[in-house]
């Protein structure tokens, strides 16, 4: 395979170059206002801390796709969400059920077999990779709930965000014939919002106990 090959993605991109994709690499910034934001919250909480740096990590990794458009610059974006994603689990078992940090990783391997479980099966569905944290969401919240702990309600608003933060990354060729900037920007603000209420809440709770 060639990692350096040109992609083009999105309907806002018409061709090569840096700035083809404006609105694309502009609302990058999204995340790092969500890691500054986090960042600022974290306190003395390595954890926390770490959690502003995946998303720090986000912003690089997907301003380098939404302007470079390779093919190892698209892999990057998609392994910055997927370490944000297992840590995030890691952090969650720790935080809201007292699991320790030893038995928390085992999280991640756990939900990274649900990942490619998920998206094997949804292998026709372009956002297949992304159905896990989706499920994932709603399931945080259901846990939260039958167990009678807080946070559930906003676990839940994340999953619906993100339900429509999916449907805009899944529609944004289709539109492009009357939008020609598309939807995927709308994506990146939606998804920084939900890494935001996510991490916010961990912290939060941290603080209670």
């Amino acid at each position: 395979m060639n990692w350096g090959q040109y992609v083009d993605s999105y309907c806002e991109r018409m061709g090569p170059g840096l700035w083809a994709e404006p609105l694309n690499a502009v609302t990058n910034l999204a995340f790092l206002a969500a890691a500054v934001a986090v960042w600022w919250q974290a306190g003395r909480r390595p954890w926390a801390r770490w959690l502003a740096v995946l998303l720090g990590l986000i912003f690089v990794a997907s301003s380098a796709f939404h302007t470079l458009a390779t093919r190892w610059a698209g892999a990057a974006d998609t392994g910055a969400i997927l370490v944000f994603v297992l840590y995030y689990v890691v952090v969650f078992t720790h935080v809201f059920f007292g699991v320790r940090w030893g038995r928390a990783w085992l999280a991640a391997p756990v939900f990274l077999v649900f990942t490619v479980a998920v998206t094997a099966a949804f292998a026709g569905f372009s956002g297949a990779s992304y159905l896990p944290p989706l499920i994932g969401l709603f399931g945080l919240a259901a846990v939260l709930a039958a167990t009678h702990r807080p946070y559930g309600a906003r676990f839940a608003v994340a999953g619906v965000l993100f339900g429509l933060s999916l449907t805009l990354r899944t529609v944004d060729e289709q539109v492009c014939a009357w939008f020609p900037a598309g939807t995927h920007f709308l994506w990146h603000l939606l998804n920084a919002c939900v890494l935001y209420l996510i991490s916010a809440a961990a912290i939060r709770r941290a603080r209670k106990e």
